[in-house]
């Protein structure tokens, strides 16, 4: 089973969070500040890590910063901070998903293990193997994307959004649909993390102060892939 790194240090939170992530079968690691799961996120290289912000020694921001440089493990941010800034922060900063606490247990158990399912890129199962569009090229079978024959890097759900819109270019998604398809959960609410991902995107495929080209905003609706 896969190895998830807690970084918490609200004792019975983190002990509560170990108990039942064991009991699921996943080898589980404690960290109790930021430095010591900094440490132990490079040590380990862990299959995903749920990261409290506020800690005592590091922040949980620079943690995930620190993660980041090394690895694209899904972080998942557990924090009593609610506001819409924090939420944007932390995804800008790398993080795959935001849980505000106090939460369910068992949702957030359902989202490890979407997380975990995504880990792997996938290869997708419709369409064309290869997707040009403008100066770009998309790779289904290596997962690449790539502009005139240079790669270009991508986080893994970056990858997934592009793969996914791209082999349906012309349809338009809300926000809702795209959780659901290309995170593979219900994240009740939490559709600014779409947007936050369309623009790392946009930052990738598009012309800088122009208007978007390829992935298109439909005012009230959602987004749509052009080629």
């Amino acid at each position: 089973m896969a190895t998830v790194l807690i970084v918490e240090d609200e004792e019975h939170l983190a002990e509560t969070l170990r108990f039942n992530l064991a009991a699921d079968g996943y080898t589980v690691r404690m960290a109790a500040d930021g430095a010591e799961g900094l440490s132990l996120a490079r040590a380990l290289r862990p299959d995903l890590v749920l990261l409290d912000l506020m800690l005592p020694k590091m922040d949980g921001t620079e943690v995930l910063r620190g993660i980041r440089e090394h690895s694209l493990a899904p972080v998942v941010i557990l924090t009593a901070r609610t506001s819409e800034a924090d939420h944007v922060k932390g995804l800008d900063l790398g993080a795959d998903d935001y849980v505000t606490k106090p939460f369910s247990i068992a949702e957030l158990k359902a989202r490890i293990r979407a997380h975990l399912r995504r880990k792997e890129l996938p290869t997708a199962p419709i369409g064309e193997r290869t997707i040009p569009f403008g100066e770009f090229e998309l790779d289904l079978n290596r997962c690449v994307l790539s502009r005139d024959g240079e790669r270009i890097a991508m986080r893994p759900k970056e990858y997934e959004l592009l793969a996914y819109l791209a082999q349906r270019a012309g349809r338009t998604f809300t926000r809702d649909q795209l959780l659901n398809d290309v995170w593979d959960i219900s994240f009740g609410g939490g559709t600014r993390t779409v947007d936050v991902h369309v623009r790392w995107l946009r930052s990738k495929i598009e012309e800088a102060g122009a208007e978007p080209r390829h992935l298109i905003t439909v005012r009230g609706v959602g987004y749509r892939f052009e080629l």
